[in-house]
């Protein structure tokens, strides 16, 4: 009967076969499976890029590596989730790290290792390009790597993937803090709020929000979205 409503497609789980909806992305198929997603996900009160699948389509070699948040399946797909992988993390403090190539290199050595396989960037499911930007730290162009690598959800693939066992969303990481620690001027405003703050000009109206029930703050949340979506709108008429 369900089949006559819905259109169901067969996937298979880990080996097993199942009917789900069609349009369905991973995540929700597997959980219209019986699966119960707990190891993290973003938005089930988890980390981002904690959902990576691989999976196989029918009648393709190639194995692909995507979100299980955003990827659609399709008939007889083949998937399984793969488990938490530990990557090298440094231990480092911003404030005293200056952003330098003898820097990058002292806390992460075996970014020299690199053996330009291109592995990582095969296996992002963001489709960055991470090998362009683990070139960019090697040679010290560290804006390129803060460029290429800003969409980065530290899922983990790419330090998985890798035979030189490097860890490039942690490399890319410590660059763009390092950046914007010592490289990106100070925003002029955003000073200024900090110095407004410490000198309570927004007290009262704080305290007023944290005395408003429920229903007062998602009124007035809805009222400054719409008030945010007609100036947006106004700027790109």
């Amino acid at each position: 009967m369900l089949n006559d409503i819905i259109k169901m497609i067969p996937i298979y789980v880990m080996g097993r076969k199942y009917e789900v909806p069609r349009g369905l992305t991973i995540q929700k198929a597997l959980e219209f499976s019986g699966y119960m997603l707990k190891r993290g996900c973003g938005c089930r009160g988890g980390v981002c890029g904690a959902c990576v699948t691989v999976y196989r389509k029918k009648g393709d070699y190639k194995i692909n590596v995507g979100l299980a948040c955003q990827t659609v399946v399709e008939p007889d797909m083949d998937l399984v989730q793969l488990p938490y992988t530990s990557a090298n993390k440094a231990l480092y403090t911003i404030k005293n790290t200056p952003l330098t190539d003898s820097n990058i290199i002292r806390l992460y050595p075996e970014l020299l290792k690199c053996m330009g396989c291109n592995a990582c960037t095969k296996s992002c499911p963001m489709d960055l390009e991470v090998m362009s930007y683990v070139s960019a730290a090697i040679r010290g162009d560290f804006a390129k790597v803060v460029e290429l690598s800003m969409e980065c959800i530290m899922c983990g693939m790419c330090a998985a993937r890798c035979p030189a066992e490097l860890s490039p969303f942690n490399i890319a990481l410590l660059i763009r803090r390092m950046y914007g620690k010592h490289v990106i001027p100070p925003a002029p405003h955003l000073k200024q709020r900090l110095t407004e703050i410490a000198e309570d000009k927004f007290k009262d109206e704080i305290e007023k929000l944290k005395a408003s029930d429920k229903p007062e703050l998602e009124t007035r949340y809805r009222e400054l979205q719409a008030t945010r979506g007609a100036a947006v709108a106004e700027m790109t008429a």
